[in-house]
């Protein structure tokens, strides 16, 4: 059955790229994903239990359940796979639905960089105003910064792993860096039918090998457009 879903996923996430990016981005992974689910599968079964890092229950959702490839080497497998950050690639490998069927997932740490310079010219700010320079009320407890007076030409944006697309990069006032997702999911939300008060995110990941980094969860408004919950500022999942 996860065999098909991968199949599925190159079909489905291949439609958002055009075709250099598809190839370059997506096809040369999915092996290597469905070589750790086979691992991860197997050891399950044989102990019981899933060879995940510790965690704790502060731990965002999309962050808490990170393989950890030591359990699962020589036994399972003899290496982790070049795409995994344990081998000097660009992914973190994780779980979801890990209690009902546990599932390989990635995280594209390529927008690292880019957040991390972000929270470095907004505590430069800080030490001196105090405040983050906001520009505009997003949702509650959620803003766009003006990025002008933290010394950017443009505003700071990274590549969604979903549809190519550039996203912005949102602030909250716990000090998170929030990468704003609502382009990727009405894009697909199109073509699902979804519930009042349904968090959104699932969509994004169901057919695409990627969880949404530094997220925060979606809900539909009246227009029956994407926005960030109000109810969830406080669970980044960075």
């Amino acid at each position: 059955m996860k065999a098909l879903l991968l199949g599925a996923m190159l079909l489905l996430t291949g439609c958002f790229y055009p075709q250099g990016e598809r190839q370059a981005s997506q096809v040369p992974y999915l092996d290597q994903l469905a070589s750790v689910q086979s691992a991860v599968d197997s050891f399950q079964e044989n102990t019981g239990v899933l060879p995940i890092q510790t965690f704790n229950e502060q731990t965002p959702t999309y962050n808490r359940y990170v393989i950890d490839f030591r359990q699962l080497i020589p036994r399972y497998m003899q290496e982790p796979p070049g795409t995994a950050f344990e081998n000097g690639g660009v992914y973190q490998y994780v779980l979801v639905d890990v209690e009902e069927d546990p599932t390989v997932k990635l995280i594209d740490l390529q927008s690292v960089s880019t957040i991390q310079d972000f929270t470095r010219k907004i505590n430069t700010y800080r030490s001196q105003h105090t405040y983050a320079p906001v520009k505009e009320f997003v949702a509650d407890g959620i803003f766009e910064l003006d990025y002008e007076k933290l010394s950017y030409d443009q505003p700071p944006v990274v590549i969604s792993p979903y549809t190519g697309n550039t996203l912005p990069l949102l602030y909250s006032n716990q000090g998170e860096i929030i990468i704003d997702y609502a382009s990727d999911i009405n894009q697909i939300i199109q073509e699902h039918e979804v519930e009042e008060g349904e968090d959104l995110r699932p969509l994004l990941y169901e057919n695409s090998p990627f969880v949404p980094f530094h997220s925060v969860p979606y809900t539909l408004n009246e227009d029956q457009e994407p926005e960030l919950d109000p109810q969830f500022i406080h669970t980044t999942e960075e």
